[in-house]
């Protein structure tokens, strides 16, 4: 929302992969027509982006896959991201896209991914969301969990200091109250 963006050493290895992946093209691969590195767009959800890899089926079914550097995580966030890709490529193209797949680098693995009505509300969501973010300037609370130690912008987000200046707030606030309650 501030325009602010660091690496670490994640996103380091993340844009080394989209580079590789960005580099490969390949005309024909077992009957599918490969680009990388593709633009796509939505009038509709207001989104526009870059699917990693969109391997065209015989059929014209656009099939994205979106490259991970490391392990599936339990968040649902990478498959929200393939989603808003596929809803993309839909409006682009005409075509319905079922399902696409997430390739986890660090593992050499593919996970395929169906395209749920779950998983396409969810995008609506999301979107909705942080466009309500972005119109009230008003950023999310910290999460100040393992995600945010793990994350580029930490030292610019600062959680855990915004998590004691509320907590010292709510203990301010109920200082003088008898186990915190109002009179």
């Amino acid at each position: 929302m501030e325009g602010e963006f660091t690496d670490n050493i994640h996103t380091a290895r993340g844009t080394a992969e989209h580079k590789r992946t960005d580099d490969f093209r390949q005309e024909n691969q077992a009957g599918r027509r490969v680009e990388s590195a593709l633009p796509v767009w939505s009038d509709r959800l207001g989104l526009v982006g870059k699917c990693d890899v969109v391997e065209f089926l015989p059929d014209g079914t656009p099939y994205p896959v979106e490259y991970k550097h490391g392990a599936r995580k339990k968040w649902m966030n990478d498959d929200i991201q393939l989603a808003a890709q596929a809803m993309c490529l839909e409006e682009m193209t005409g075509k319905p896209v079922p399902r696409g797949a997430i390739y986890h680098a660090s593992s050499r693995r593919r996970r395929e991914v169906v395209i749920t009505a779950e998983l396409r509300q969810a995008v609506e969501t999301c979107v909705a969301e942080v466009r309500a973010a972005l119109r009230g300037l008003t950023l999310p609370p910290p999460l100040s969990d393992k995600r945010c130690r793990e994350c580029s912008l930490v030292e610019i987000c600062q959680p855990a200091l915004l998590a004691e200046r509320e907590r010292r707030g709510r203990l301010a606030k109920n200082l003088f109250e008898p186990n915190g309650e109002g009179a």
